[in-house]
């Protein structure tokens, strides 16, 4: 059974164009530059695990036509990966009958992240947590493993884990068919990480040219292609800095630029 993993959102947590409609060095005529704010989904038969709930993530399950969820794994705890999990409640209400009322057949998502993650979640987002007067909890907070499963039998998804320093904070980068998920980070120890070697994929954070103290940038990208040597490099979390056609000019064969709505089957 082929596993499809899809880019949902490629943008910075301001994305692209901002809200005051400025695109920066991006031309507006190019719709690869449009830009949500960052997460991904991994598809594998009925067995759909998202990756982080952006601000924008109604619009890009409804553009992306996913009817359901089976659980959501957060990176980190930044407004910009987590803001979108109000927007869950539709497929924690699917599992409802025509004859019970959807608050009495309401079954919690299962979501996944480091232990300060799920912690800061719970607060910012307690009536998603647990009972609020009519409204019922939505989800159920898991802390990462190392390594774990999701999924049954063929349509079972392996993982393996590495925390990374991202500015002051810890994100949970996730390992998985030999591909990599790092939206945000500047952690340049993952040079020396093997689980990160001779992946077929490697989704990576690329915020502009130079970067910063929590971002990689597009030099720091090409050295960590020359290290870890992956089949394909995916530049995500994208500032309006990075056009994608002058991108594409100058990246080596295997880099290319993410846009929303890019998919690759595993």
């Amino acid at each position: 059974m082929k596993t499809k993993f899809t880019i949902l959102g490629c943008g910075t947590s301001l994305g692209t164009p901002r809200i005051d409609d400025y695109w920066g060095n991006c031309n507006r005529k190019i719709k690869k530059n449009k830009r949500t704010r960052c997460s991904a989904i991994i598809q594998k038969g009925k067995n759909s695990i998202l990756i982080d709930t952006s601000p924008d993530i109604r619009q890009q399950m409804i553009r992306n036509k996913i009817k359901n969820i089976s659980s959501v794994l957060y990176t980190h705890e930044h407004s910009d990966q987590t803001n979108g999990i109000f927007e869950l409640r539709p497929y924690a209400f699917s599992r409802k009958t025509k004859k019970v009322k959807w608050w009495k057949k309401t079954k919690r998502i299962n979501v996944y992240g480091n232990f300060d993650t799920i912690r800061l979640l719970k607060k910012r987002f307690d009536y998603c947590f647990k009972q609020m007067s009519a409204y019922p909890a939505i989800v159920k907070g898991n802390i990462i493993k190392k390594s774990f499963s999701l999924g049954k039998n063929k349509e079972k998804i392996n993982f393996k884990t590495l925390q990374l320093n991202h500015g002051a904070v810890k994100i949970t980068a996730y390992i998985f068919n030999k591909t990599a998920y790092l939206s945000d980070c500047n952690d340049h120890s993952i040079i020396k990480k093997n689980e990160l070697k001779n992946l077929d994929n490697l989704i990576i954070d690329c915020l502009s040219k130079s970067g910063n103290r929590a971002h990689f940038g597009l030099n720091d990208c090409l050295y960590i292609n020359k290290i870890l040597k992956p089949k394909k490099m995916i530049l995500t979390n994208l500032l309006y800095e990075l056009d994608y056609e002058n991108l594409k000019k100058i990246l080596p064969n295997n880099i290319v630029p993410a846009y929303d709505g890019l998919e690759i089957i595993l």
